[in-house]
């Protein structure tokens, strides 16, 4: 079982020369952010994921979290760590001054959340949603729940929860009966039960802050009528509230985080914005924890990769091509070395779809007038589903192939292989599943500006692959046409799309939606490991001789040659895939 080693080195490029953090702080957008300061954030967070967070990985998925009498333990070593976590500032990183935070920027934060989660994404859970719980008040919150709950939330002091899900209210909301009834003293009294609530019981902190979703009395039926209410374990005057953890999930992984049925008895809460108003206020924190959950995805795929790099260099069976006599390292046999780098590549490609997200999202908070505010919104808003949907699916694919490099003992527990895979999978499921994503993005993002915002995304990545065309060399093989074919597949694509949801043809839209978001990702990422090789080359033409530079640029020709040509057949399902809506039926039935 190898080590994590956070990829400091790579992820300081990404951010700089593809996500943009370089043009950012030269134009001002984040104060007196220097390039220093964030090569020592990073440096920083980079050790402490390495020395104190990555240790607790294995013991979490062994320990879990057992509950007695409504308390959970947390694995041995959590608390410690977490305490040197909110000294540490970590949590205040990207919280607002005002409150105690640092207020940096959202992209360097993004970088963090993917270096705690490689290095143990249970113990990464919690930090992930405190930071939604505060990104929610400070939209939505009143000066007294702001003055009286931010500044312990931005420290870490307190952790926050996000309380959305019933037994019988998954994905559809509208069907939810937990009630708040008014106290007449401007509280609410909160009773109905929650599910699959992440880190909602623990020992770690004195204090757990829940955003709980309910139905005031006088409310309208379906999604119009749900408010949101702080709810805290610990009232104001010290007592404990009448709300109880009744039970703990047994999980395929992240066994490490507790995942808690809560119930409320009449639990004190305080109204979050106005009144049947409570999904929008929570969606703030939703989108929040969406680019959080891609980061998670892009974390697994980091570390299934690092530990099946350094397995496939140790363990000899069978002899390669070209050596003389005795087993080979299995690294050297081209079926391994095409899995690996396939891991590393779709790594690296989701890698930069986050952080381009991450940094839209900045900017829409940062830049300097309304017009490039609200156009950097419109980015980040098409950006995040494909950020959440196609990074976890390939934190899922890689760990998958990280246990087939393995071979048998990536089955078995004790290489910790299996583990990967395990924490990876609920990532496609949880803050809007992998299909939900891709609905949001078809029928929602898409028509942004009656189409103008996904065609200038695209229009970015056709500028990409013509500086790959006028400025890459011999080394970058095909990368250039066959990227080019990857984004027009998706051009066309977006264009059937488009035209189905104006022809009043939904149904076509939606059973191309999945695809459509996969091509979308592989166009996307496939120009981010462009744009990151041609930082390299230029880097080699001013005389660099770093070896990551090649590395690079070999990289982003993988990536186009061999898993971008997967478009011209995504292509293909978008647009004439939809007639299993006339006949599935039938094919269900037998």
């Amino acid at each position: 079982m190898t080590t994590y080693r956070a990829p400091v080195a790579e992820m300081a490029f990404t951010l700089r020369h593809v996500a943009g953090l370089d043009r950012a702080i030269a134009e001002g957008l984040h104060g007196d952010l220097s390039d220093d300061l964030v090569d020592t954030i990073l440096d920083e967070a980079g050790r402490f994921a390495n020395d104190v967070v990555a240790p607790l990985n294995t013991i979490g998925d062994r320990h879990g979290t057992p509950l007695k009498d409504g308390v959970v333990t947390m694995p041995p070593g959590y608390r410690e760590a977490y305490r040197a976590w909110t000294e540490g500032g970590w949590n205040a990183l990207p919280g607002p001054v005002e409150y105690g935070g640092q207020g940096l920027p959202i992209l360097l934060n993004a970088a963090c959340i993917e270096m705690w989660n490689s290095a143990a994404m249970a113990f990464g859970l919690g930090p992930l949603l405190t930071a939604g719980g505060v990104e929610a008040l400070s939209r939505h919150g009143s000066e007294a729940l702001r003055t009286r709950y931010l500044e312990k939330l931005v420290s870490g002091e307190w952790t926050a929860t996000m309380n959305l899900t019933e037994p019988q209210a998954g994905s559809d909301l509208s069907v939810m009966r937990t009630r708040a009834e008014p106290a007449g003293d401007g509280s609410y009294r909160i009773s109905g039960e929650k599910i699959y609530i992440t880190w909602g019981e623990h020992d770690l902190t004195d204090n757990i802050v829940h955003l709980v979703l309910a139905r005031l009395p006088d409310a309208p039926a379906g999604t119009r009528g749900i408010s949101l209410f702080l709810v805290p374990k610990v009232l104001p005057d010290g007592a404990r509230n009448a709300l109880v953890c009744a039970g703990i999930e047994h999980k395929l992984g992240i066994h490490g985080s507790p995942t808690c049925t809560m119930v409320y008895d009449g639990a004190t809460g305080w109204l979050v914005g106005e009144a049947n108003r409570g999904l929008a206020c929570m969606f703030t924190m939703m989108n929040n924890a969406r680019l959080g959950v891609g980061l998670q995805g892009v974390a697994i795929a980091e570390r299934a990769y690092q530990q099946a790099l350094s397995y496939a260099r140790d363990r000899r069976q069978g002899r390669a091509t070209a050596a003389a006599e005795g087993a080979s390292a299995i690294i050297e046999h081209p079926d391994v070395q095409r899995m690996l780098l396939t891991m590393k590549a779709l790594t690296g490609a989701s890698r930069g779809i986050c952080y381009l997200t991450a940094e839209a999202i900045d900017r829409a908070h940062r830049a300097p007038d309304e017009a490039a505010r609200k156009a950097a919104q419109a980015r980040a808003s098409l950006l995040t589903p494909v950020a959440k949907a196609f990074s976890t699916d390939i934190g899922i694919e890689v760990a998958s192939l990280g246990i087939q490099v393995h071979g048998g003992m990536g089955f078995v527990e004790e290489t910790g292989a299996a583990q990967h895979l395990r924490d990876a999978r609920i990532a496609a499921i949880y803050e809007g599943t992998n299909g939900i994503q891709a609905i949001d993005l078809v029928t929602r993002k898409l028509p942004l500006a009656d189409g103008a915002v996904v065609r200038g995304q695209i229009g970015a990545m056709r500028l990409a692959a013509e500086r790959v065309l006028k400025e890459g060399g011999p080394a970058f093989g095909h990368t250039a046409p066959r990227l080019r074919e990857t984004i027009e597949a998706l051009d066309r694509a977006t264009g059937y799309l488009l035209k189905a949801l104006g022809s009043n043809r939904p149904e076509e839209a939606l059973a191309g939606a999945t695809p459509y978001l996969r091509l979308f990702g592989l166009a996307q990422g496939g120009t981010c490991l462009a744009q990151s090789a041609l930082a390299a080359n230029a880097a080699m033409k001013d005389g660099a001789t770093d070896p990551a530079h090649p590395a690079r640029i070999a990289l982003a020709r993988f990536f186009a040659e061999n898993l971008a040509t997967a478009s011209r057949g995504l292509e293909e399902t978008v647009t004439g895939g939809g007639g299993f809506l006339q006949d599935g039926a039938l094919a269900l039935a037998g």
